[in-house]
């Protein structure tokens, strides 16, 4: 038996190289022959922890954000202003198999007040885990997102995430960092820009649980922005979990210029079948 789930551990684990070395040589390719341009705001604001749905089983989850002290300029020419913007999108989930979850985020949407209500485009999602991370001390994964933006979402039409997921649960105290990528296949490799997030949890029991997360983007690779125009934003959270939903709640407080004041984040998720 032994023999088996190391030669399963073995299989995935090359499955995950496979797909990780193409889907960043096509990235590698694109990025070698596009000019640069500017990132935008987000619509999801969650630290991954490697859990994934059920094979078989699909799940919605509706991120929901609303800035009601943001930066009052947009970050491109003709870009949603995010003071007082809200921002959603229903995420759908499906389990494919114990390590892998195809996910669609369908529709992305903004509410703002020079723009109103708008659609911002959609988004594709391939997540890769360690099967039943929640029962792993260590855990880890990768996730890779393909965007369509319109274009008072993003300055680029087409733009990705690579998400690594490295995490420890010490029961009680959950330990995990995300070291995003993110692209818009432009100006080479290393215009590649960092943007980690990382959570410290304590869980009171297995419905509750309260956190520090911190969201930052330090801009491209090739040269990070200076501090003042980092990206920079700790959030207090509180988890609930259910059987008939869970629910994540945050405040978050911007800690430099370039940065949003206070932001409010809402998820809800359940299982569908």
């Amino acid at each position: 038996m032994q023999v088996a789930l190391q030669g399963d551990r073995l299989k995935f684990m090359k499955l995950v190289l496979r797909i990780g070395i193409r889907v960043l040589g096509l990235m590698g390719i694109v990025l070698l022959v596009a000019p640069v341009a500017a990132f935008a705001q987000t619509d999801e604001i969650q630290v991954y922890d490697a859990s994934i749905a059920d094979q078989g089983k699909f799940n919605l989850m509706l991120h929901n954000n609303f800035t009601p002290a943001g930066r009052t300029t947009p970050d491109f020419t003709g870009g949603i202003i995010p003071d007082h913007s809200y921002n959603g999108v229903a995420e759908w989930a499906y389990g494919v198999r114990p390590w892998f979850e195809q996910g669609l985020y369908l529709p992305l949407y903004s509410v703002s007040r020079v723009r109103g209500a708008s659609i911002n485009g959609f988004k594709l999602r391939e997540l890769f885990v360690r099967p039943h991370a929640d029962d792993h001390t260590f855990f880890y994964g990768v996730n890779f997102e393909f965007s369509v933006n319109a274009k008072y979402w993003e300055s680029r039409r087409i733009t990705s995430e690579i998400r690594p997921i490295i995490g420890w649960h010490l029961h009680p105290m959950d330990i995990i960092v995300n070291p995003i990528m993110d692209t818009s296949y432009v100006g080479g490799i290393k215009s590649l820009d960092f943007a980690p997030a990382e959570r410290l949890a304590y869980n009171f029991s297995g419905k509750w649980a309260m956190a520090a997360e911190e969201y930052a983007d330090y801009g491209p690779f090739r040269q990070f922005n200076s501090v003042n125009d980092q990206f920079h934003q700790i959030y207090a959270v509180v988890d609930r979990k259910s059987k008939v939903l869970d629910i994540e709640f945050g405040v978050g407080v911007g800690l430099t210029s370039a940065t949003d004041k206070v932001t409010i984040k809402l998820m809800l998720s359940r299982d569908l079948n």
